[in-house]
């Protein structure tokens, strides 16, 4: 039998700018999913049993067809990504249990994607390289789930070293592992308990207003598609056929790829204050440009403000609910997470959760269920 440890992630910073040629700076992190594989003996008939869902995904290899839960498109899609590149599968079982925060805005997605093309990679001697999954999780999304997401949160899971977050240039997937031990401080995530109904159709409205944008700035000046060969100078020059959304997408984009270039030379030199700074500034563009937040996380935001010991905090995944990520001092986390507590319950009547984590390995076979 084959173990598997696949984390989820957190993003530093950088938002919605992977699918825009753009840098990250994300880290896996200790909240993992543990799935075991073995062969069946059949041709063509699997078994992926979800101990959190309670339930059992039957699949026949040779007729793939949507899911009727949503997991199970996450699992179909790896399948058949993995199929059309023509490596061949035979019958298997998976179990599976996930640690990961469900809509928390850590990526439990790419935990399941991941583990699940590493592990049938590992059982059945596919020959398959770490970027090779990577893509194999990020097309599943695209093609059977219809999130047009980027590489990042399927990279961050595959490629996390332990006490390490990574830069990643989005455009040529050159990385760079930066030494992420911020102690005294901690990673604290408040996570709002809430996904609105724009979650998925907004994250692609995004995409398709920065992209078009990007297409007229281009246009207009004679250069290739990519926000690499734009300035802001070019943007405003823009403003007036972009118009007001489009404009503040683009200038979103640019804008948050400078913040993550700045933020990892501040984790290089240890300065936490100006790491925290940036972070601020993401939220603000990313509420005000992007507009992928949401009342209950810009309240939560808002909050960190009035607290010394909180250096910054920001909205971290897709959006439009999820957690908030705050750089948090060790000794006060148990009294702002109360006070946050009772202020957030009050505002909107949802009670908050949160959780401490930790940048960690990526995906890998692991003999230690926890």
């Amino acid at each position: 039998m084959l173990k598997v440890s696949s984390p989820g992630r957190i993003n530093l910073i950088g938002e919605h700018v992977d699918y825009n040629d753009g840098f990250v700076l994300p880290a896996a992190i200790d909240k993992r999913i543990y799935m075991t594989f073995k062969e069946n003996g059949h041709e063509n008939r699997c078994t992926v049993k979800s101990k959190g869902f309670d339930s059992t995904l039957v699949i026949d290899l040779e007729n793939l067809e949507k899911g009727t839960e949503g997991w199970h498109d996450y699992v179909l899609g790896v399948i058949n990504e993995i199929q059309k590149i023509g490596c061949s599968l035979k019958g298997f079982d998976c179990q599976m249990e996930s640690k990961v925060p469900i809509g928390s805005g850590v990526s439990s997605s790419a935990a399941l994607e991941c583990g699940l093309a590493f592990g049938l990679n590992e059982l059945f001697d596919l020959g398959l390289e770490k970027w090779q999954l990577i893509k194999i999780g990020q097309l599943a999304e695209h093609n059977f789930v219809g999130t047009k997401c980027g590489i990042m949160d399927q990279f961050a899971s595959v490629m996390g070293k332990k006490e390490h977050s990574m830069l990643l240039d989005c455009q040529s997937l050159e990385f760079e592992y930066i030494p992420t031990q911020i102690d005294p401080y901690v990673i604290l995530l408040l996570n709002t308990n809430v996904t609105h109904n724009l979650a998925t159709s907004g994250y692609n409205d995004r995409r398709e207003e920065s992209e078009t944008g990007l297409a007229l700035i281009c246009d207009q000046f004679g250069v290739e598609k990519s926000f690499r060969n734009i300035d802001k100078h070019m943007v405003d020059a823009c403003r007036e056929q972009l118009g007001e959304i489009r404009y503040k997408r683009c200038r979103y984009v640019l804008e948050e790829n400078e913040r993550v270039l700045e933020a990892a030379k501040a984790l290089k030199a240890n300065d936490l204050n100006k790491l925290g700074a940036l972070l601020y500034a993401s939220h603000q563009g990313q509420s005000k440009d992007y507009e992928v937040s949401c009342p209950e996380l810009d309240f939560l935001v808002e909050l960190s403000k009035n607290e010394p010991s909180i250096l910054g905090a920001r909205m971290m995944g897709g959006g439009f609910g999820g957690c908030t990520l705050n750089l948090i001092h060790k000794d006060v986390v148990n009294e702002f997470v109360n006070h946050a507590s009772v202020a957030y319950k009050e505002e909107f009547g949802i009670p908050l959760s949160h959780f401490q984590t930790v940048p960690s390995r990526g995906t890998h076979i692991t003999t230690d269920f926890q």
